[in-house]
C-alpha cells in the first residue's frame, strides 16, 4: 500500500480541492496516514492569498522537507494557490520539492507522481486557471461525516484592489445546478446534515449561466435533498436580493445565517478598495435583512489599516458596529500583496497604528458579541452536536444554526447525552463572549 500525508492550508474552498485530490489518489491505491515520517508521499495544498498564508505555507514545506532529508525516497509535492501565484520562484527557491502542481492539474496528480523521477523539481502550471470541479470526480471528505462544504463556483469577477484571487483562480465559473444537486445528494447519502455553500462570491452564482442564480439553486437543493441545514457563506453586499431573503424566511432548512464581508464602512476607503457600495447601502442591506429575517445572524469581516485610512474612517467603522450590533465580526489588519493595485497606494498606515486600531475594533466587537449572545439565554435552540469538547471530555460541544463551523463560537453541552451529528434541542443557560452553555432537553 502506498501511503501519503496530506496537509491542506487556507480556506474551506481549498479544502474541497484537497478532498478531490485525496479521492483521486485513493482510487489509484494510495492511503492517507497521519505520520509524515511513515508516508511515501508528502503533499501540501497551499494558500497564497495573503502574506501570512504564504509564510505559513513555506514553513510547512520546509518542515516536511526534513522528513525527505531523513528518507530521500519520499516524494514531496506542493500544489495550490501558492504554486499558481509563485510557481517559477518556488521552483528556484525550494529544491527540496520534487513536484509543483498548479490548480488546474491537481486531478492529474496520480499520473504526474507515477512518472516522477527523483528530485526533479518539475513545475506543472497552467495559466490562467480555468478548471472547474464536478460531481463525477472522486472526493474523500476530511470533515466530520455530518457536515461538508459545497463549492458552487470557481474564480471571481470582482476586482477589489487588495485581492489577488482573480489572478490566481481566474474569472468566475459557475457549476451547473444539476451537477451541484447530484453532489449534494451524494453528500446526504454519506451522512451530511449540514451543507455549507461556499464560493468567493455566492451571489455571483449563475451570472455566467442562463437562467440560474443562488435562489434558484437553493430551491433545487431543497427539492432534491432533505439535508436539514443549508448554510450560506460569503455573499457580496450589493447582490443580496429580496428573492433570496424571502426564500430563506419561507424555508427553515436554510439556516438564518448570512456571512457578508463588508471589508470597511467608510465610503472613501470602500471606493479605494473598489467595493461597489457605500455606508448607506450597508445600512439599507441590514435593514432589509432584519425586516425579512428578524432572527438572522449576521457575520462580516473588516479590514483595518488600508492605505489612506484615517482616524475618522476608523471612528465611522466603530460607530457603525455599535449601531448595527452584528453577531460575528472577523477583523484583519491590511497587508500589501505583490501585484495587487493597493500595494502601490499611499499613504501607508504605520504598523503600530494599524495594531492599535485592530485592537480597538476587536475590543468593541467582543462587547457586542457578548451582549448579542445574551439574548439566547433561556431559549430552546437546535444544536448540531460535534462531539466531545476540546476543553474537557466532561462536556459535549455543538453549534446552533447561528454559528458556522470553524469560524464562530460553539455551544458547550453540560447535561444530556448525544452522538456526533445529532441535532438536539438545548436550553441555553449561559452566554459568554463568544460561546453558549446549555443542557439537552429530555
Amino acid at each position: 500500500m502506498k501511503t501519503l500525508r496530506l496537509i491542506s492550508l487556507g480556506c474551506a474552498k481549498n479544502l474541497v480541492d484537497s478532498e478531490m485530490m485525496l479521492g483521486s489518489l485513493e482510487l489509484c491505491g494510495w492511503q492517507a496516514i497521519e505520520d509524515p515520517g511513515e508516508a511515501d508521499l508528502l503533499l501540501v495544498n497551499t494558500c497564497g492569498f495573503i502574506r501570512p498564508a504564504v509564510e505559513e505555507a513555506v514553513d510547512e514545506i520546509l518542515r516536511l522537507a526534513e522528513y525527505k532529508h531523513a528518507d530521500p525516497a519520499k516524494k514531496l509535492v506542493v500544489t495550490g494557490c501558492l504554486v499558481q501565484r509563485y510557481g517559477a520562484e518556488l521552483q528556484k527557491e525550494l529544491p527540496e520539492v520534487d513536484l509543483f502542481i498548479g490548480i488546474d492539474d491537481q486531478q492529474r496528480l496520480p499520473e504526474l507522481i507515477s512518472h516522477l523521477p527523483g528530485n526533479s523539481g518539475e513545475l506543472v502550471l497552467s495559466q490562467p486557471s480555468r478548471s472547474l470541479i464536478s460531481s463525477a470526480m472522486p472526493r474523500r471528505l476530511s470533515t466530520p461525516p455530518f457536515r461538508s462544504w459545497l463549492k458552487i463556483t470557481e474564480g471571481c469577477n470582482n476586482r477589489c484592489t487588495y485581492c489577488m484571487i482573480p489572478s490566481i483562480r481566474g474569472d468566475l465559473r459557475s457549476r451547473p445546478a444539476a451537477d451541484l444537486a447530484t453532489e449534494a445528494r451524494a453528500l446526504e447519502q454519506a451522512g451530511v446534515k449540514e451543507l455549507s455553500l461556499i464560493a468567493q462570491d455566492l451571489t455571483a452564482y449563475g451570472s455566467d449561466l442562463d437562467a440560474a442564480n443562488l435562489a434558484s439553486l437553493l430551491r433545487l437543493l431543497l427539492t432534491e435533498t432533505s439535508i436539514p441545514w443549508l448554510r450560506l457563506l460569503y455573499l457580496y453586499p450589493t447582490s443580496v436580493s429580496n428573492e433570496l431573503l424571502e426564500l430563506m424566511a419561507a424555508q427553515p432548512r436554510i439556516v438564518p445565517y448570512l456571512d457578508i464581508p463588508f471589508q470597511h464602512v467608510s465610503d472613501r476607503v470602500l471606493q479605494r478598495m473598489n467595493r461597489r457600495y457605500g455606508q448607506k447601502d450597508l445600512d439599507q442591506l441590514i435593514s432589509r435583512i432584519r425586516s425579512l429575517l428578524p432572527d438572522c445572524a449576521l457575520r462580516t469581516t473588516m479590514m483595518i489599516g488600508f492605505p489612506g485610512e484615517t482616524e475618522q474612517d476608523v471612528q465611522v467603522l466603530l460607530d457603525c458596529l455599535e449601531r448595527w450590533q452584528l453577531d460575528h465580526v472577523g477583523v484583519f489588519p491590511y497587508e500589501d500583496e505583490d501585484g495587487a493595485p493597493a500595494a502601490d497606494f499611499m499613504p501607508k498606515v504605520p504598523e503600530e497604528e494599524k495594531q492599535a486600531r485592530f485592537e480597538r475594533v476587536m475590543e468593541l466587537q467582543a462587547k457586542i458579541s457578548s451582549e448579542q449572545l445574551q439574548r439566547h439565554v433561556g431559549r430552546k435552540e437546535e444544536v448540531l452536536v460535534e462531539g466531545l469538547s476540546n476543553e474537557t471530555d466532561l462536556l459535549l460541544e455543538g453549534r446552533t444554526r447561528f454559528q458556522a463551523p470553524e469560524i464562530d463560537g460553539c455551544v458547550y453541552i453540560n447535561e444530556g447525552t448525544a452522538s456526533p451529528g445529532d441535532i438536539v434541542k438545548v436550553r441555553i443557560a449561559e452566554a459568554h463572549t463568544y460561546d453558549l452553555v446549555g443542557g439537552i432537553m429530555s
